[in-house]
């Protein structure tokens, strides 16, 4: 495919775009949908070249609002699908899109639904990239990545201490449930910092974002929600041992102990300093006990 050229400042939204597009739909960004609009087209052409995308990617785009980031990635990808939760954007963007980029508007797809919720698209997404809201960020890539195996790669922007999370590693003060359930799906890394001033309304806190890489899960007989149930119950009384932790997932403290010696994990240990395949083997561990009780 022969890439377009890239998006003039004219094609992009800039901050009296995005005030204008709302004024005309009578639309104020609300806290409960998490919207801040990106009103700045130099932090939506970052956001395209850090996601390291290729021109027959098929990008998921999740909450694309008035269309700031929808603009800047479609030149650069084979077809992007947005899902917008808000039925008056998710109306108005491929309008916007038409009068911008005519000629890339076939690439654009459009769905009016709650990305929580999504479990099939038209066609299979390659990458997700989207500017997240807040508050369900971690739970919308959690479940896109399981929902989608066929996304590997993924670049979001989130509130900065999500992503610092999302990025920690094991024995990271930070380092807790997203970081070890986002290393079940994929390697994580930080990919920069995002000030305030480029978003409409001015959110109270930075943003930052994370790229993700897709790889083979974690080898585990007993699977992703027995591990990831061993990693909410670790999280769950942080300061606590893992053999106290452990203690009400296991049915005792002797059979946590049991769970974390056959794993080969010191059971004093706390749950941060674990990475997600220390967590599977544990899971393994008493799922193997458990099935050798039953006999």
């Amino acid at each position: 495919m022969t890439q377009p050229p890239e998006p003039t400042p004219a094609v992009l939204l800039g901050g009296r775009d995005v005030r204008a597009l709302a004024e005309e739909l009578g639309i104020r960004p609300t806290k409960r949908l998490g919207q801040n609009f990106v009103t700045d087209p130099n932090t939506v052409r970052r956001i395209v070249a850090s996601a390291r995308l290729s021109d027959d990617d098929i990008v998921l785009e999740v909450g694309p609002g008035l269309g700031s980031l929808t603009l800047a990635l479609l030149p650069h990808v084979q077809q992007v699908i947005a899902v917008e939760i808000d039925p008056v954007l998710a109306e108005r963007l491929p309008i916007t899109v038409q009068q911008r980029v005519p000629e890339l508007a076939d690439r654009l797809t459009v769905l009016h639904a709650d990305a929580m919720r999504v479990t099939s698209l038209p066609v299979e997404p390659t990458a997700l990239v989207a500017n997240l809201p807040y508050n369900v960020a971690v739970p919308v890539v959690l479940h896109l990545l399981e929902a989608f195996p066929s996304v590997s790669s993924v670049l979001v922007m989130v509130q900065k201490e999500v992503a610092e999370r999302l990025a920690a590693g094991p024995g990271s003060r930070v380092y807790g449930v997203p970081s070890v359930k986002a290393r079940w799906h994929c390697a994580v890394e930080p990919a920069g910092d995002v000030g305030t001033s480029v978003f409409w309304p001015v959110p109270h806190v930075e943003s930052g974002l994370v790229r993700m890489t897709r790889r083979a899960a974690p080898v585990s007989r007993a699977g992703r929600e027995a591990t990831f149930a061993v990693v909410d119950a670790a999280f769950s009384q942080r300061r606590k041992t893992l053999r106290s932790a452990l203690a009400g997932w296991a049915g005792s403290p002797a059979a946590a102990e049991a769970a974390l010696r056959t794993a080969g994990i010191d059971p004093s240990l706390r749950g941060e300093q674990l990475s997600v395949e220390e967590f599977a083997r544990v899971a393994d561990a008493l799922g193997d006990a458990s099935g050798a009780d039953s006999e």
